[in-house]
Parts: C-alpha cells; structure tokens; sequence
C-alpha cells in the first residue's frame, strides 16, 4: 500500500510542519489533561510544595549559637520574594522559652528594606545604613516560632499553624 505523498513543492513544505505541529498540540493536550486531572480541579499547596513549617533543630543547639552568633537568618523560605526573609532569635535561660521569630526589615519601613546582620551579634543595617536591634524588626503575624516537644525548634509559616500552637 503506497502512501499518498504530496506532489506540489508547497505541499512538501507544509504537510510535515503541520503534522509536527499537530503533534505537538497533541502532547501538550494530553500534558495539561493528565495535569488537571491529577489536580482535580484543585489549587491546594501540598506540604511537599510548600511546607507550612520549617524545622531549625534542636533548642539547646540552636539557642547557643543565637547566644554566641547573634539572631539566625533564613532566606527566601521556599518563595520567591525576599520578604519572606525571616530571623529567629532567643532570649533568657530556658531554651523552650523566649523564642521570637521577625521578618528581615525594620517595622518602619517595608520588605523591600532588607536587613543585613553584623557579624555575630544581634544588630542589623538597613537599607537607609541605619543600625537597628532584633526588637526593631517587623514582627510577623503569619510565622511563628514552634517548640516542639521541649526539644526541637521550628518556624510556621502560615497564620493556621501559627494559631494551632498558640491555642494550646
């Protein structure tokens, strides 16, 4: 059985560009048909996308090095926007007591004015070069430092996390 081929120079052009085209509509229809099926519809972040905690580690560790080192930064938790810079700071005795947790800009000004920390201490400089302390930082009110188990520490990132460990 002979295929029917094109006997035109036109036809030879544009026959396989269009069935390559086809072809590619066709993946990408059968892509985007398997993916709204999977998703069902829905547009639920999974906690394997976007976790809605970040463990840090242990109290005790982690309260010495705030103790020697100064607050902790964590960049761009998992977003892409610099506002969700956050750091973690610790004060007093008790390790499963007196963790604070900020965004890194100084509560008069707004995420576009990152903070960056003086080497091993709890001060900052921001955008403007002004020196300012931890207590001067934007506190969140969607992240929250969690004490687990009196042993470890993590951060929450969303308001419903946040308000779960503090109706304990």
């Amino acid at each position: 059985m002979n295929l029917v081929r094109p006997t035109t120079p036109l036809g030879r052009a544009v026959v396989p560009v269009a069935g390559g085209i086809l072809l590619i509509a066709a993946i990408f229809g059968a892509t985007w048909g398997v993916a709204a099926w999977i998703s069902r519809g829905g547009a639920e972040s999974t906690e394997r996308l976007a976790p809605s905690t970040v463990s840090i580690g242990s109290v005790v560790n982690v309260a010495e090095e705030i103790d020697e080192d100064g607050p902790l930064l964590f960049p761009d938790l998992h977003t892409t926007v610099g506002d969700r810079t956050l750091v973690l700071d610790h004060t007093g005795t008790d390790v499963t007591e007196g963790w604070r947790v900020y965004w890194a800009f100084p509560a008069d000004r707004d995420s576009s004015c990152l903070v960056e920390q003086l080497k091993g201490t709890d001060r900052f400089t921001d955008c403007d070069g002004r020196e300012i302390g931890v207590d001067e930082l934007e506190v969140p009110t969607t992240a929250c430092p969690i004490v687990e188990s009196r042993e470890t520490i993590s951060v929450g990132l969303r308001l419903e996390v946040c308000q779960q460990y503090t109706t304990r």
